[in-house]
């Protein structure tokens, strides 16, 4: 495949149509027309469809473009990079990052790289479905305990644990009997099983506020409504000075954070500065680290 067809076709389609990238790039609006077709008859693919008045993505040209540009610019950066002779890291860095570590420290995280590497040009997104780092043009996705996946390879940079806490104003009841709890997400009458210094035991829990993030469950808690399952990062101020008391660890509780890029790309300088970045801010990737990152 000719690359500089390649090239040019993603021009055209990053700017949506000839004149416009001819304008734009300052090359000729005949050279790009053609070598989108020859292009097209190397692939024996109809890569636009041409109206009178626009120009538009086929599906199968979507899909090349989607795939190909982010490829095209890492070849230009490495160019870049080699003729210059420093890894400078230089460019737009994607991250798509879990909502709470995103709401608790993602923000410091991304001013100290920023300050550090000001020719990057930083982007966060808070994301916690599973998103396809491809099609979607993310170079680097955070994800919490993540399944395996062969396209995929990266480091472990975080761990914590969940714990159950309670207001110091709340006592854990005798016997059988249900105690207060929230929750994030829907939820029936639950039984959690937790360990603490005296052995394992479980806790039967009454949903009585339901809450989308953890941050609300955290606050609500701290009210005193009732128990809840949390991060231990989260609260380990609020064990400190005696807002929340601990009740127990939650068995089989074990979070990590993971930093995942795809195993078919070239590893940029930007990437890799920001794996750095990560392993400098955690370095034992303990909850206490996070925790600090978090304060109050």
């Amino acid at each position: 495949m000719d690359l500089v067809a390649l090239a040019d076709f993603n021009l055209v389609a990053r700017h949506g149509g000839f004149g416009k990238a001819a304008r734009a790039t300052g090359r000729p609006k005949a050279t790009l027309s053609r070598r989108v077709t020859e292009l097209e008859a190397t692939l024996a693919l109809r890569l636009f469809e041409r109206g009178s008045r626009n120009l538009k993505l086929t599906e199968e040209g979507r899909a090349l473009h989607e795939r190909t540009a982010a490829l095209l610019t890492e070849l230009d950066e490495t160019a870049a990079t080699i003729a210059s002779g420093a890894e400078k890291p230089r460019g737009r860095l994607r991250i798509s990052a879990p909502l709470l570590l995103s709401q608790t420290a993602m923000g410091k995280i991304a001013a100290g790289f920023a300050l550090k590497y000001p020719d990057v040009r930083l982007e966060i997104t808070t994301e916690d479905r599973p998103v396809d780092m491809i099609e979607e043009g993310y170079d680097l996705v955070i994800r919490v305990n993540p399944d395996p996946d062969e396209s995929l390879v990266g480091r472990a940079f975080l761990h914590d644990r969940l714990v159950v806490v309670a207001s110091p104003d709340l006592s854990r009841p005798a016997g059988d009997l249900p105690v207060p709890g929230v929750v994030r997400g829907a939820g029936n009458r639950q039984i959690w099983s937790v360990t603490t210094s005296q052995g394992c035991s479980t806790i039967k829990v009454e949903p009585i506020l339901a809450l989308s993030s953890l941050i609300m469950v955290r606050d609500a808690v701290r009210a005193g409504v009732g128990v809840a399952r949390l991060p231990i990062s989260l609260v380990s101020h609020d064990l400190a000075d005696g807002t929340l008391k601990h009740w127990g660890d939650v068995e089989e509780s074990e979070i990590e954070l993971w930093a995942l890029y795809p195993s078919r790309r070239l590893l940029s300088a930007r990437v890799s500065a920001f794996l750095d970045f990560l392993k400098h801010a955690f370095p034992n990737g303990t909850p206490d680290e996070l925790a600090a990152y978090i304060g109050k």
